[in-house]
């Protein structure tokens, strides 16, 4: 479960630049639940994240996870708990490291590191369960460094790494937005099929009307920083995304650009 309470973040704050990103801003995600997040550019969606990630600290508000408050800690103090795929595919993995290293550095993520043997045979049978069952043949290309994968294989690569280890919220950053259609619609279904198997809690950004409805229990839409609709259930499922566009006019009172998010 993911709670935010009474979030508050400004960027430069007491200079010209200043600007209030969230105001006592409130959002609670149940165990188990997949959320897709959208917003036009500006409406404070990677902001988001990396609140919750620990990449920015609020100046007000706490967050938990469980009943865990991690809103004092580091990145790498909520690592055991919390992991995150970027959009960009070179992002979150090390191109000069074999599939191999990169998945071993992963498979230690929230614990001590320590001088000693980081590939373990127990580990490379993991390893290759878990690339065979992606369906790309990877299992066997365990040496080729990470640098030498598509766009595509090097995503997939980075949902396994980012899973690899128990963990409570898994924060998806557009992950998908940097492919070709074919290639997205194979990362996305992926990721359904990941996060049904481990029963993940999920916070999905994307800049896709469609792909936010088409996976997911559950819709959000930030606009300058506050919630303007929150829909799941039988609601959601009856949505198209003409429908998306109408809450957000309705709930706004303006109209939403056609190049402020992907309608397909």
């Amino acid at each position: 479960m993911l709670r935010i309470e009474g979030l508050s973040l400004v960027f430069h704050p007491n200079t010209p630049l200043q600007k209030q990103v969230f105001k006592d801003f409130n959002l609670s995600i149940p165990h188990g639940q997949f959320v897709t997040l959208i917003g036009s550019n500006g409406a404070g969606k990677s902001s988001l994240l990396n609140a919750i990630a620990g990449e920015v600290h609020p100046q007000a508000g706490r967050l938990y996870v469980g009943e865990r408050d991690i809103s004092a800690l580091a990145t790498h103090q909520r690592a055991p708990w919390i992991a995150r795929v970027f959009q960009d595919p070179m992002a979150g993995t090390c191109e000069h490291l074999s599939i191999e290293e990169n998945l071993a550095l992963a498979i230690k993520r929230g614990q001590k590191r320590h001088l000693n043997r980081a590939l373990k045979y127990e580990y490379r049978q993991i390893f290759c369960e878990r690339l065979a069952s992606l369906g790309l043949g990877l299992e066997n290309r365990l040496q080729d460094l990470m640098g030498q994968l598509s766009g595509g294989q090097r995503q997939a690569v980075s949902l396994l790494m980012a899973t690899l280890q128990p963990l409570d919220i898994l924060l998806l950053d557009e992950h998908t937005a940097a492919l070709d259609p074919k290639t997205a619609a194979f990362v996305l279904n992926l990721t359904a099929q990941i996060v049904k198997q481990q029963n993940l809690t999920v916070l999905m950004v994307t800049h896709s009307m469609r792909q936010a409805l088409a996976v997911g229990d559950r819709t959000l839409m930030l606009h300058e920083g506050k919630l303007v609709f929150d829909v799941s259930g039988e609601q959601r499922k009856a949505l198209e995304v003409k429908d998306l566009l109408a809450l957000f006019s309705h709930n706004v009172g303006e109209e939403l650009s056609d190049d402020a998010l992907l309608l397909g």
